[in-house]
């Protein structure tokens, strides 16, 4: 875990709050003979603490400190974050300039989980400086559809919806098919942490004290509600992607996703025209979606994201640095650090200042919701529910198909071939799935054959992961002697994805994972063809359309990959492409890769 922690750390950057979970290249760390505070944030909050950091250096809290202080917002998950922090030991980041001095999870929940787990001293004194609540966003003409906004809309409805086999047709919208919701990972994501746990309040009728007791009661509740989830993100973003793409291109995207479970200020992003949250660049244009999103409140309640800070109490952290950090959170309660929270999305704690325009229905949100606000439970409450879902999750139905063309002998600079980190981040995905689960690997190039088809190796063939998972590692082991020849990548596709279309069922996710890291050489078939292929059996009444979509998830692995073809792959079937342009990052893309399913 520490050298995938290592990988993850080394992909942030300053003032990038793109929720791409992709690696990019470190920040500027410049020394400008000021404390350097490093604070470790979720992705959404990046862009707004870059101008509270501006905004700081003109401060009196600023002035009143022995020497002069620079914030840096870098980029790490919440769950990252927990893990990092309760595995012990230094920071685990090659680059001791990139070690926190302040942690700005989503939720106090991972300040609780770290000081349960590690120690309390660690995580400080966590102080909440501005709260966003978690809401589902749905397109405008649907929710329209289930009578908002003058009806309440509860969970229970939307759980009706997904038990019921008419899905949309049993509100008179049968040509919309089945209700598809859209969640990341609970397991990293504070947005999936809180729905898990709004569910659980849902079908105990409480709005308060929620007990493991009352977790383990609403598990067939919540593994109804899990049916309807068409795959688990590892960010918002890259859903709100697809479905601004696909909105933006006329379909409106009701073919795509019902729902997405989503930070109010998300979505607020979303209806701006800026789906990934990602830091608005000087002179550039966004462009509001067709259909917008509106904010559905849960008339049963929902969790508030209460993004706290705190100094950590690391080895780390000089007295310099934690002097500053302490004067950086006493700015963000004031009235100037407050008044700008409204501007990116976040709701100020003090009530004195205005929301302003962008909590406007407008823009999709209601400025006087949500009406109940359920309180966050107790650490072994979220462990339970933790626990819980990972039983009842939405199964998967999973083949890696993985490129074994000669390129792949390339180094990547860390004394590992391309192919030894493909093999080693293919191994890493096997600990997720449960036994249950069904799992497939094949390897492509040219000149070998087998019961796949030509220039395919089976090294297992889809089907329940049983007691396999360590024969499958020595198989997957094994590519290191495997012929290496050409790169026929647009026919392993095809073939692998006829092979899922026909095997797809409903109430699974039925997913394909490409590693490619070059451009096709050998195919028959060419990218066109390919994607006129997916995409009829993608649509309505074709093998890998319906209620049973199979999905793709290309990994574009080095420089010389085929990034845009790549990327056509995976929108023609409402999956997501991921860079893995570093080699040397391949085992933090997978996993990425594999919190979708």
């Amino acid at each position: 875990m520490l050298a995938v922690a290592a990988v993850a750390l080394s992909a942030c950057t300053f003032g990038d709050d793109s929720v791409d979970a992709g690696p990019v290249d470190g920040g500027d760390f410049a020394d400008d003979g000021c404390t350097s505070v490093v604070v470790a944030t979720s992705s959404e909050k990046v862009n707004m603490l870059d101008a509270l950091a501006q905004a700081f250096k003109e401060s009196p809290e600023h002035e009143a400190l022995d020497e002069c202080a620079t914030v840096r917002p870098v980029n790490v998950s919440s769950g990252d974050a927990t893990r990092f922090l309760t595995a012990g030991g230094d920071w685990p980041d090659e680059d001791p300039r990139r070690w926190p001095t302040l942690w700005s999870p989503a939720s106090t929940v991972w300040t609780e989980r770290v000081a349960a787990a590690a120690s309390a001293s660690l995580v400080g004194e966590p102080v909440s400086f501005t709260h966003t609540p978690v809401v589902f966003g749905v397109p405008e003409t649907m929710a329209k559809a289930l009578g908002w906004p003058d009806e309440e809309i509860g969970i229970a409805d939307l759980e009706k919806l997904c038990a019921d086999p008419e899905g949309w047709g049993s509100v008179g919208k049968p040509i919309w098919g089945s209700f598809k919701i859209s969640k990341t990972n609970p397991n990293t994501s504070t947005t999936g942490l809180s729905a898990i746990l709004m569910q659980s309040y849902e079908a105990s009728g409480k709005t308060a004290d929620l007990t493991a007791d009352d977790v383990a009661a609403s598990e067939e509740f919540s593994r109804v509600f899990e049916e309807c989830v068409i795959h688990y993100g590892d960010t918002t973003g890259k859903v709100l992607n697809t479905l601004y793409d696909e909105t933006q291109n006329g379909s409106g995207g009701s073919g795509y996703v019902s729902a997405v479970a989503l930070e109010e200020t998300s979505l607020l992003n979303y209806n701006q025209g800026n789906p990934d949250s990602h830091t608005v660049q000087p002179g550039e244009t966004l462009t509001p979606p067709k259909e917008k999103l509106v904010a559905v409140y849960p008339s049963g309640g929902s969790i508030w994201s209460d993004n706290p800070v705190t100094v950590l109490g690391a080895e780390w952290v000089t007295e310099a640095q934690r002097q500053a950090g302490e004067a950086f959170i006493a700015f963000l309660a004031t009235e100037s650090g407050q008044r700008i929270l409204p501007e990116y999305g976040f709701r100020p704690l003090d009530e004195s200042v205005p929301l302003g325009d962008l909590f406007t229905e407008k823009f999709g949100v209601d400025p006087a919701g949500p009406a109940i606000t359920l309180p966050r439970p107790a650490v072994d409450v979220v462990s339970a529910a933790l626990d819980q879902w990972t039983q009842i999750r939405k199964p998967s139905s999973v083949l890696e198909v993985i490129d074994i063309s000669g390129s792949m002998d390339e180094p990547i600079g860390d004394g590992r071939s391309r192919l030894d980190g493909a093999i080693e981040g293919a191994q890493s995905t096997l600990g997720h799935f449960r036994s249950t689960d069904e799992v497939g690997v094949w390897a492509f190039t040219t000149e070998v054959e087998s019961v796949a088809g030509k220039n395919l190796i089976e090294l297992r063939p889809v089907s329940p992961l049983g007691s396999d998972g360590e024969t499958l590692r020595s198989s997957i082991a094994d590519l290191r002697y495997a012929n290496r020849q050409g790169t026929p990548l647009y026919d392993a596709i095809a073939a692998a994805y006829e092979e899922m279309a026909q095997r797809a069922e409903p109430g699974r996710i039925n997913a394909l994972v490409v590693l490619s890291d070059g451009q096709d050489t050998d195919s028959s078939i060419s990218i066109d063809s390919l994607i006129a292929k997916i995409g009829a059996s993608t649509g309505e009444g074709g093998e890998g359309g319906g209620d049973a979509p199979v999905r793709i998830f290309p990994i574009a692995y080095g420089e010389g990959a085929d990034t845009g073809a790549l990327q056509r792959i995976a929108e023609a079937t409402g999956g997501q492409w991921f860079d893995a342009s570093d080699p040397a990052k391949i085992d933090l893309v997978f996993a990425s890769v594999i919190n979708n399913f």
